[in-house]
């Protein structure tokens, strides 16, 4: 019913004839026809470029707008003059070597009838080879504050009001490789969360011609250097205090905020004997932490052994540690909430007895966005002793309810589409390492003590922070050995000798099914057309 026009803005220059044809024909074969198509030639040099948009011009289609230039304005500036073209209620970006897939503009109005509020519109895209093959799709997750900031992942084919594209003076000069990227920043910024959305399916094709970004991720450096200017831009707009650095890949960035004050923050340590492990990760706190305010609370479950009393002895009277006694069965929801209500800070950071610190600024890099008004929890990077992940975020429905992604991968690895190794959002993260704000964990009510005992209490708590309106966070940053299970074992394990074990654990697996069931259907910073079922890592391993 609802059937806006839809701008598309292609500036050219230059461009194999070949490729300019296919770029037009994917418009003009649209099964949406409420679109018009504005071509501005930015002063090409090559005829055969001219006289093709000359050939498209003598068809006369009146959808079909072409304007020529005089002289070369680069394409921050011609993408201006396509855009003077333009009177649809909407303008999507195409260049001028790559094509749209038949049904993109048709998916994009269907979307804008069931949201005819949305003011910016992304899909999914894959690239194509000079000989027509599609390669390397990229399945994107749903709108991601953080990793929009760490990558311009939302790119094609991306569908803008232009109602705002107007109001924030279209496209920036100077900003040139990375125009889209500075676009979207400050589009951004006249609209909301609620009224940014994704569409799960391949609407874009980039054409991968040797030199283009498409082909080599490295081709053009200077755009790197151009979006580090531009999101430095979007952070002095919002009164964002930090720094804009290079992301651990090619084509990723890291903003680095400065920590506001100096907030107390408790570390809360869980533990049953096993002490040299609990040493290990007390010495790592105190040896590596570069940020200092904080006190950690070591809650004692009932340890036992000579060796674990002896060590606590010797830290008595530490000025930054403070010793807990819980004399009750484990159950790993009522330690942390006891400890809770014991902690002086104003964050809490809940971190299991068999982790390590890597980086002296894991904790900082938490704090850095803990302390963000719209962030509720803040996951690390953990990492198993033979360098390979242990967790880098949680996604719902992997496995059947909730797993790690990324589990057994090389640490150093990029992860698909350079997700693994950048801040970005998630809706969990795993409470071995997991910070959030002492006045949210109250307000939640904290762990879920009498359905989740042992099991996905904090997937819960998260997703209860999610509902909330708050953002999950995962930091790459926080970097931290994580020996896993060694206080209660595999839960697998678990299940096979212990019949008790066995029906807790389908207690809670199912707890979770009933109570999560939206997320685990449709986690939304994952796609639904990535993998669900839980990856070995003896997969990555093999490869």
């Amino acid at each position: 019913k609802y059937k806006p026009k839809i701008s598309i803005i292609t500036p050219v220059y230059d461009v194999d004839p070949r490729w300019l044809d296919k770029c037009i024909g994917s418009v003009v074969g649209q099964y949406y026809d409420n679109w018009e198509l504005c071509l501005y030639d930015d002063a090409s040099t090559n005829d055969e470029t001219i006289n093709c948009l000359k050939k498209w011009e003598d068809i006369a289609n009146p959808k079909i707008k072409i304007a020529y230039g005089k002289e070369n304005l680069h394409i921050s500036a011609a993408s201006n003059e396509a855009l003077r073209m333009a009177i649809g209620e909407f303008v999507a970006l195409l260049d001028n070597d790559d094509e749209l897939s038949p049904n993109a503009l048709y998916e994009i109005v269907k979307l804008l009838n069931e949201h005819p509020d949305a003011d910016m519109i992304y899909s999914d895209e894959d690239k194509i080879t000079l000989k027509g093959k599609r390669i390397d799709p990229f399945f994107k997750p749903d709108w991601s504050p953080d990793l929009f900031l760490s990558m311009m992942y939302t790119c094609h084919l991306g569908v803008y009001r232009k109602k705002i594209v107007g109001e924030i003076g279209g496209f920036r000069e100077g900003y040139e490789g990375s125009q889209d990227y500075d676009l979207v920043l400050r589009f951004i910024e006249k609209t909301t969360a609620e009224r940014i959305l994704h569409i799960p399916k391949i609407l874009y094709h980039w054409r991968q011609i040797p030199g283009s970004a498409a082909a080599e991720v490295d081709a053009k450096n200077h755009t790197f250097v151009v979006a580090k200017k531009a999101i430095g831009d979007y952070l002095a707009r919002n009164n964002i205090k930090g720094e804009v650095e290079d992301g651990l890949f090619s084509g990723t960035y890291r903003v680095k905020r400065a920590i506001k004050g100096n907030p107390k923050v408790s570390i809360i340590v869980p533990f049953r004997d096993q002490m040299e492990v609990l040493k290990k990760c007390v010495s790592s706190i105190l040896k590596k932490t570069d940020y200092k305010n904080y006190e950690i609370l070591l809650v004692n479950n009932q340890s036992s052994k000579d060796q674990t009393l002896d060590y606590l002895r010797s830290l008595s009277g530490h000025k930054d540690i403070v010793q807990l006694s819980y004399n009750k069965p484990f159950n790993y929801s009522a330690i942390n909430n006891f400890a809770a209500g014991k902690a002086k800070g104003e964050y809490l950071l809940f971190l299991n007895n068999d982790t390590e610190v890597i980086s002296s600024e894991w904790l900082t890099s938490m704090l850095e966005h803990a302390q963000r008004a719209e962030v509720g929890v803040v996951g690390a990077k953990l990492i198993y002793p033979n360098n390979t992940i242990q967790h880098a975020g949680v996604v719902m429905g992997l496995g059947g309810v909730a797993d790690h992604i990324y589990n057994g991968m090389p640490m150093t690895s990029p992860g698909y589409m350079g997700q693994l190794s950048v801040i970005r959002n998630y809706s969990a993260v795993t409470a071995a390492c997991m910070l959030t704000k002492k006045s949210l964990f109250e307000k939640t009510g904290g762990f879920d003590e009498e359905n989740l005992a042992v099991a996905f209490n904090d997937i819960d708590f998260c997703l209860k922070i999610r509902e909330l309106g708050f953002l999950v966070v995962f930091t790459p940053y926080a970097l931290l050995y994580h020996h896993e299970s060694l206080l209660r074992g595999n839960d697998v394990e678990l299940a096979q000798k212990d019949k008790a074990a066995r029906a807790r654990i389908d207690s809670e697996n199912d707890y979770i099914r009933e109570k999560w069931a939206d997320y685990i259907e449709n986690d939304p910073y994952y796609n639904k057309n990535l993998i669900r079922k839980y990856v070995s890592p003896l997969y990555w391993e093999r490869l």
